[in-house]
């Protein structure tokens, strides 16, 4: 049963991000913003498969996987709308922070002796090194992106 509270908090985090990041799409679909569109448009692809990955381990320990993004998924959108306001640099700070913030998530999780192999070796080998690889792209964007 941890092992599902610790998958069902990360798909928390997922299913957050994959809101998130269509919402940014939704913002950067504008003229001028192709280059952001098509930089942000792998990573939602990358959270989507965690999000598959993450509902069947819930499924395959007897779960069931929650849908919605709830309240922080719903902040979260209305943080990344207010710094999209103030440009584009804020808006990727915003996601580079959640990106962050899911990165030392499935840390945390991978500290949990009680994790089962299958979960660990999915964290390690695919989960985590994703949202290390996202952290990078973000910052490459970041770097390339006027003030």
């Amino acid at each position: 049963m941890h092992n599902i509270k610790t998958i069902e908090k990360l798909l928390k985090d997922e299913l957050s991000a994959t809101e998130t990041y269509q919402q940014a799409l939704e913002n950067f679909r504008v003229p001028g913003g192709q280059f952001m569109a098509n930089s942000l448009t792998p990573i939602l692809g990358a959270h989507k498969a965690a999000v598959s990955s993450l509902e069947a381990q819930i499924v395959k320990l007897g779960g069931t996987p929650q849908k919605g993004i709830g309240v922080w998924g719903s902040w979260a959108k209305i943080v990344l709308e207010g710094a999209s306001l103030l440009g584009k640099q804020s808006a990727i700070k915003v996601l580079l922070e959640g990106e962050k913030s899911g990165e030392g998530d499935y840390e945390e999780a991978l500290k949990d002796t009680a994790l089962s192999s299958e979960l660990r070796t999915l964290i390690e080998t695919k989960l985590l090194p994703a949202q290390q690889s996202h952290v990078r792209s973000l910052d490459r964007i970041m770097a390339a992106t006027p003030a």
